[in-house]
């Protein structure tokens, strides 16, 4: 039974990094059903109590759209407060040069997914008058060592100025570029940021101003440093 200051949240890529942050984060006050391209036993006991979750790989950005909407019906709601669409990749780029086979896979994974994925899940947060979450980055201006990715996360940027037009009136929208995290990204992205991994922001603080952010429904936010010594982690809306 959902408690009448609870919200459905959906949040993809919520089984890793930022995204279970952030489940972790709202899981006592929330129902929460998270996606991710890991199989229900691979993700067995990481996820925050009373999770659901559900198999949606972004690699394949259609299938990725209507295993969310047969998800979402499967856990018995049939409509949406909140869905943060935050599943994403990095690929390291060799001398300033991303591949071919890169450039697709992160704007599929990146861009392509979250726009298809936006498209199916309103009519559920129409229902609400929910509030769609994009999640760039403060790549989206541009980054040498992952020019694909940061043009996935200007895409993002443009794609949710468009949406907020578009929606108006109908389902908030937003996009939330948070700064570098001490999360496996930067591993599984192939690229060693060295001592600066030491400046990089804690997950769990991340994860605190991106609930902030969402509960006022702000756009764009930059969610780094200069927020967090001015206590974005601590100060702001409770979502």
């Amino acid at each position: 039974m959902i408690g009448a200051r609870s919200r459905r949240i959906l949040i993809t890529g919520g089984n890793a990094g930022l995204g279970l942050a952030l489940a972790k984060k709202l899981a006592r006050r929330h129902s929460l059903l998270l996606s991710g391209r890991k199989s229900q036993n691979e993700v067995a006991g990481t996820l925050p109590p009373g999770a659901g979750y559900v198999v949606a790989d972004q690699s394949d950005p259609e299938k990725s759209a209507l295993a969310l909407v047969r998800g979402i019906r499967d856990f018995g709601w049939d409509g949406l407060d909140n869905a943060v669409l935050n599943a994403g990749i990095g690929i390291a780029a060799v001398d300033g040069v991303d591949s071919a086979e890169a450039i697709r896979q992160t704007l599929d994974v990146n861009l392509l997914a979250a726009i298809l994925q936006a498209r199916a899940l309103f009519p559920l947060l129409k229902k609400s008058s929910g509030t769609l979450t994009l999640i760039g980055s403060v790549a989206h201006k541009g980054s040498a060592t992952i020019p694909a990715y940061a043009a996935s996360k200007a895409g993002l940027h443009g794609f949710a100025r468009a949406l907020r037009s578009e929606w108006k009136g109908q389902v908030a929208v937003q996009v939330l570029h948070p700064g570098p995290a001490k999360t496996d990204i930067h591993e599984k992205a192939g690229y060693d940021p060295g001592r600066m991994r030491a400046l990089f922001l804690a997950p769990d603080d991340i994860a605190a101003m991106m609930a902030s952010a969402i509960a006022s429904r702000r756009s764009p936010a930059t969610l780094s440093w200069v927020r967090y010594l001015n206590g974005g982690a601590f100060t702001g809306r409770r979502l």
